[in-house]
């Protein structure tokens, strides 16, 4: 049971005993998730690969978690969650774990916040590794905005998760808004799927 079920949401309340509800007011349910899952045997080939960053501003015990999502476009135009390596890190830490998912998924392009970090955050990548690809990327509307086109990526069914993402999926479905919560994990994943959205509406637009 547990190497059938162990991760799956299922898995998590019949095993675990968890409560696993949906939360009114989320852009995201789990079937919506849950209903698109598949496994690493059913990923098709890779058009691009982004790894994206939703990078803490503090390190210490009270700090936000820093976000770090892999995330691909297929040759089937669909859009594939590949890794969460989210975590509470110092600066160099993420900044590495970054690159190493870079070379690891061989991305084409490393993406991130840069409104508290500013061209700090690029000159840590930089610093680290001055040959991947970067894209610095400026938060002008609010989280709940920028989230509602990656939702209706989900509801329309375009978006798979490879595997199960416990910690990001939590909060993919219970955010609702509040100012006072930093999905950090969700930032990075809406970070992601915008650029690869973008980059697929481009070239849409060039074969029309």
């Amino acid at each position: 049971l547990e190497d059938k079920y162990g991760n799956t949401r299922l898995g998590r309340q019949e095993l675990y005993a968890e409560v696993l509800d949906d939360y009114e007011g989320a852009l995201w349910t789990y079937s919506m998730i849950e209903n698109r899952r598949v496994m690493k045997s059913e990923v098709p080939e890779m058009q691009r690969i982004v790894v994206a960053i939703d990078p803490a501003v503090t390190n210490n015990e009270n700090s936000d978690e820093t976000g770090i999502v892999v995330a691909g476009l297929g040759v089937d135009s669909r859009y594939y969650v590949l890794d969460d390596v989210s975590g509470k890190m110092t600066p160099d830490g993420w900044g590495r774990l970054a690159v190493d998912m870079f070379y690891k998924y061989q991305a084409d392009r490393i993406v991130a916040e840069v409104n508290n970090g500013g061209d700090l955050v690029e000159r840590l990548i930089r610093t680290i590794d001055s040959e991947a690809s970067y894209t610095p990327v400026n938060a002008s509307r609010g989280k709940m905005v920028r989230a509602e086109p990656i939702s209706a990526l989900y509801e329309q069914q375009k978006v798979h998760h490879v595997g199960s993402f416990s910690n990001l999926e939590d909060q993919m479905i219970s955010y609702t808004g509040e100012k006072n919560v930093s999905p950090d994990r969700l930032d990075a994943l809406v970070w992601g799927l915008t650029e690869l959205s973008r980059s697929s509406a481009q070239a849409s637009w060039r074969i029309s």
